[in-house]
């Protein structure tokens, strides 16, 4: 199959989530299964352009009310690509729309106002770019709002000619960012004012561009079973759960796999030393370098609790580093154990932080994102939490799993998919798991993991051991993509 990937984040060259990583992985898994695959995304101003190479001539993409938008075009493989059929990952450059700071805004203007702009100039580029390069997949597979309006220009207009048996797949990778904006900036799509109403777009007098891919995709899915679930209620389907719900068996979930090459114990070169289930002696090594870069007591008797997160709502840390009884600080207070964490976010978030790590001395903050912290976080911490609100499907279980890290995570989502809870009766398991986000609840999870590090030693080891088995490779979940591929309409060898 000829596949296009449309994408806002792609790793290494934009990332600000999970996002960019599932695209990557995603594409060289469905490229070593013999699929051709290529990856469109904006040239961002961090995307260095002197070391990717030029199509020649400017590309225009008509736009609405008279509007052409001209753009240059340029191009590199994927790193990690099989060299037999590499993913070439085209950039759409754009000054004016793209060459700025951050991919959708920045601490300052989190959310840029010509946002809707952007990204339905984009979408509309992924098919001049297919026009340009004279190639015509037979999928296009966008994901989350930014790249939505793909499944809508294919359904209302531009599905003819070498792109009449081309379909459409939609992968939501996070429900609750859905791109809504004022109705006004629906005129400049270029679409008719009847696909407002008829393509999905109709929100409240505004537009909702996850909403109209929703309605107009060939077939959509999210990352997980369990969330594609949720979603579909009212609970977790963020307004969209009718949306949802009407689209039936053309909506599913496939978990995300992870980078076996890039999170694995035995080749991880940010390790001081590597190590495996049969031979697990390096993750002693990794506990003490974590100590040592995060200034704590050397202290390897005492269990390490690992922490790498955005600071927002998603992800608990209200409740986690609010003022309640059970909070971060009543953890560290009341039990014996060290607890790293990085990342960045909100700043109320990042302050408490500071004045934790100030406080107590057996917490530590790196506030930001580093490749090699995070890594090491992983491989030296015994316990890793994520009591995450709602976790589409989370990676950061599954990168703990491989690396013998014990998950301590709330049971919903990607999180429920992956995650077994321990029996201390049985010592069966890989995790620790609670159902109701409030800090005594978390408080709880970490006393129990806590305790069993102490007490059931012999749990433990074999829990590590039974996740470090575990397969979350991308292959099985690209085998799965290629099967949805084939529901919407693709018919290939």
């Amino acid at each position: 199959m000829k596949i296009l990937m449309v994408s806002s984040e792609a790793v290494p060259f934009a990332k600000t989530g999970g996002l960019a990583d599932a695209v990557s992985a995603l594409s060289i898994a469905l490229a070593r299964l013999g699929h051709e695959v290529k990856i469109v995304m904006p040239r961002y101003y961090g995307v260095d352009k002197d070391v990717l190479s030029p199509l020649e001539g400017e590309m225009g993409v008509p736009m609405g009310q008279g509007v052409e938008e001209w753009c240059a075009v340029f191009k590199t493989e994927l790193p990690g690509s099989p060299p037999a059929l590499p993913v070439e990952v085209f950039f759409i450059d754009h000054e004016i729309f793209f060459g700025r700071d951050g991919v959708y805004g920045t601490p300052a203007d989190p959310d840029f106002g010509d946002n809707p702009r952007r990204f339905a100039f984009f979408s509309r580029a992924a098919f001049q770019l297919c026009y340009k390069l004279q190639w015509f997949p037979d999928v296009f597979h966008a994901h989350d709002w930014p790249g939505a309006l793909v499944s809508v220009f294919l359904k209302h207009g531009l599905r003819y000619g070498p792109l009449e048996k081309s379909v459409s797949v939609l992968t939501i990778h996070n429900l609750g960012y859905q791109g809504v904006y004022h109705k006004d900036n629906f005129a400049y799509t270029g679409l008719d004012w009847n696909v407002y109403y008829e393509g999905g777009f109709e929100d409240w007098n505004m537009i909702n561009m996850l909403k109209a891919g929703i309605c107009c995709a060939d077939r959509l899915n999210t990352v997980s079973r369990t969330y594609c679930e949720e979603t579909k209620g009212e609970a977790y389907g963020c307004r969209l759960d009718g949306a949802l719900r009407s689209r039936g068996e053309c909506y599913c979930g496939i978990l995300n796999g992870v980078d076996a090459d890039l999170w694995n114990p035995e080749k991880d070169a940010y390790i001081p030393q590597r190590y495996s289930a049969a031979a697990p002696g390096g993750k002693a090594a990794a506990k003490k370098e974590l100590l040592r870069v995060f200034g704590l007591p050397d202290n390897p008797d005492a269990p390490t609790l690992g922490m790498i997160t955005r600071l927002v709502g998603q992800k608990g840390v209200g409740e986690l580093f609010g003022p309640s009884y059970g909070s971060a600080y009543s953890i560290c207070k009341e039990m014996d154990l060290n607890f790293v964490l990085l990342g960045t976010g909100e700043s109320w978030c990042e302050n408490e932080l500071r004045h934790l790590s100030s406080e107590l001395s057996n917490f530590k903050a790196h506030i930001g994102y580093s490749e090699k912290l995070g890594h090491l976080i992983e491989a030296g911490s015994d316990f890793f939490l994520m009591p995450s609100r709602y976790e589409p499907c989370g990676l950061n279980q599954m990168y703990s799993l491989a690396y013998g890290t014990l998950p301590i995570v709330r049971n919903t989502g990607g999180l429920a998919d992956t995650v077994r809870n321990y029996d201390e009766a049985t010592g069966e398991g890989t995790g620790f798991m609670f159902n109701d986000l409030t800090p005594q609840a978390i408080y709880n999870t970490v006393g129990w993991a806590v305790w069993a590090y102490y007490n059931r030693p012999e749990h433990i080891a074999k829990m590590r051991e039974r996740g470090m088995k575990l397969d979350f490779s991308w292959e099985s979940s690209a085998r799965k993509y290629v099967q949805m591929y084939r529901d919407a309409g693709v018919y290939a060898p």
